[in-house]
């Protein structure tokens, strides 16, 4: 007999084969990710009620897997739960809120998040001086574009977008407050 030869009374033919689809997936050994972490970046990535059996999927775990930690995720604040048929599941954007503002504070002294806010707020305001607007939603991208080249223009309307949002959460760590950050409001420093 040969080395790679089976032999013959190695398989008697009454044991199934093995269960393929009940091993984890080669995608998810090759990432090195938990089916923990799998599912909570799902979680981060859904803005909409979704099913279990669609985090699942996307997850690349067992629905019922998904379940149990999609159960934990709502006792913790981190998703929102949908009653019905089927149960639905959708990010919490106000917990992930609170841990940016917990994690500014920790990170920063009071001082540091003003002189951060009092630097942002100069940077808004050159784009309102640049643009000739209080905000990016009253830019028109088509008149913008034509004194700058649409893709700067748009680029330049989307870092004034996200400056707002950072003044508004740097204002929100500032002031103490834990609740969703409004970047319509006025930001006194």
């Amino acid at each position: 007999m040969d080395l790679t030869d089976i032999p013959d009374d190695a398989y008697d033919g009454e044991a199934s084969p093995p269960d393929l689809d009940a091993l984890e997936s080669p995608g998810s050994l090759l990432t090195g990710e938990s089916t923990r972490e799998r599912l909570l970046d799902t979680v981060i990535a859904i803005r909409s009620p979704t099913k279990v059996s669609a985090i699942a999927d996307r997850a690349d775990c067992d629905t019922e897997t998904a379940r149990d930690y999609l159960e934990w995720f709502t006792e913790m604040g981190m998703v929102r739960r949908y009653d019905g048929r089927p149960v639905r599941y959708e990010r919490n954007d106000a917990y992930f809120q609170w841990r940016r503002l917990n994690r500014l504070r920790e990170a920063y002294s009071e001082a540091e998040i003003v002189e951060m806010l009092t630097e942002t707020i100069e940077r808004i305001d050159e784009y309102r001086a640049r643009f000739d607007a209080e905000s990016p939603d009253e830019v028109s991208l088509v008149e913008a574009s034509k004194t700058t080249a649409t893709e700067a223009a748009w680029e330049a309307l989307s870092t004034w977008e996200t400056l707002e949002r950072r003044a508004a959460l740097l204002d929100a760590a500032r002031r103490g407050h834990s609740a969703t950050v409004d970047t319509a409001r006025s930001i006194d420093v």
